[in-house]
């Protein structure tokens, strides 16, 4: 069996959708061949019967022309597949559904959000099915809707063997953006800090221009308070440098509202730091202790309970069944039984 992929970049070394480079080379195993278009291309290495076709973002094109690139390559590469997996945009269903439907070629659609609009039920309805991983997402209320796993490479997210876990560490991973709340974040290790209890938190993840105003507000708040010593920004690394990052801090905090499923969340837990989240959909995979509340004071009050080593054994031995059902393996056998 043969597929297209379209999604929005592929480059191995990208801080946030460097993840898919890892998605591709396991999905081609499972096909003949695997042609894919992307918005924008960088650095890949991928396997012989995997071709990469770029709609021209990285050349810096325009909008109209990346409609243009991207029937062109339909066009080029008709009849050399028979499935089309499209991963996160619903844009492209929308842009080439109705082709796709004439031709007779089933579409599935990947999309994770807890917010949608009428594009978004349109693409559901032009698609044979929907993946999503998060029970809150606005698309898993369709009946042709199938959860899945988050899809984390569990060869390569395990704990790095030589780095030290510091002491009393809170780490947070991720692009700095106003959907993390990291402003609640810095008021919960305020409070902390205010107590006497030994804490400390780095803010790891690449800030887009829209959000550099939100990061100066962070980064004053910072300097306001004193919390110069506790508080620590750190830029993006590359997917592969992850694991080595999450080795080094005991508990990994996520304050993304529910609707989505953060694949940090798994990424950390599987390199044994603890994951403390404010996403209610996940207390059916996360232990309770690892769900918190949304409010400085809850937040505060669970990382003080997390920081304790006799809950961190425990939570991780109860980690180990959530980390294999979210693994990338899990993911593309399910994937595969579902588009063939």
């Amino acid at each position: 069996m043969k597929i297209i992929i379209i999604t929005q970049k592929i480059d191995k070394n990208d801080t946030v959708l460097g993840f898919f480079h890892t998605w591709l080379t396991e999905l081609s195993t499972k096909f003949e061949s695997v042609e894919v278009i992307c918005l924008e291309k960088g650095k890949f290495d991928l396997p012989k019967n995997v071709t990469v076709y770029s709609l021209g973002k990285e050349r810096g094109v325009s909008k109209i022309s990346f409609v243009k690139n991207l029937y062109k390559y339909l066009f080029l590469i008709s009849g050399t597949y028979d499935r089309v997996f499209v991963h996160m945009n619903e844009e492209y269903v929308l842009l080439a559904g109705l082709y796709w439907k004439l031709k007779g070629i089933p579409v599935y659609l990947w999309r994770n959000h807890p917010k949608g609009s009428l594009k978004t039920r349109l693409a559901v309805a032009m698609s044979t099915k929907v993946f999503c991983t998060s029970k809150s997402s606005f698309t898993a209320k369709f009946s042709k809707t199938v959860i899945m796993p988050a899809g984390i490479n569990t060869k390569i997210f395990k704990p790095v063997p030589g780095v030290v876990r510091q002491k009393y560490s809170v780490c947070m991973v991720g692009r700095i953006s106003p959907v993390k709340r990291i402003e609640v974040a810095l008021h919960a290790i305020k409070i902390l800090s205010s107590h006497g209890i030994q804490v400390s938190l780095s803010v790891i993840g690449p800030v887009v221009t829209k959000d550099l105003q939100y990061f100066e507000n962070l980064k004053k708040y910072v300097l306001d308070n004193n919390l110069s010593k506790t508080i620590s920004w750190k830029e993006a690394v590359s997917p592969e440098k992850l694991p080595e990052i999450y080795s080094g801090y005991e508990i990994c905090l996520n304050l993304t509202p529910s609707g989505s499923f953060d694949k940090t969340i798994v990424e950390a837990s599987a390199c044994g730091t603890v994951p403390l989240v404010s996403n209610s959909s996940l207390s059916d995979f996360l232990p309770t202790i690892c769900i918190t509340g949304t409010s400085p004071d809850e937040v505060a009050e669970s990382i003080q309970r997390l920081l304790k080593p006799k809950e961190q054994v425990k939570i991780q031995d109860e980690l180990k069944s959530f980390i294999e059902s979210q693994s990338l393996k899990e993911l593309v056998d399910r994937l595969v039984v579902e588009i063939k």
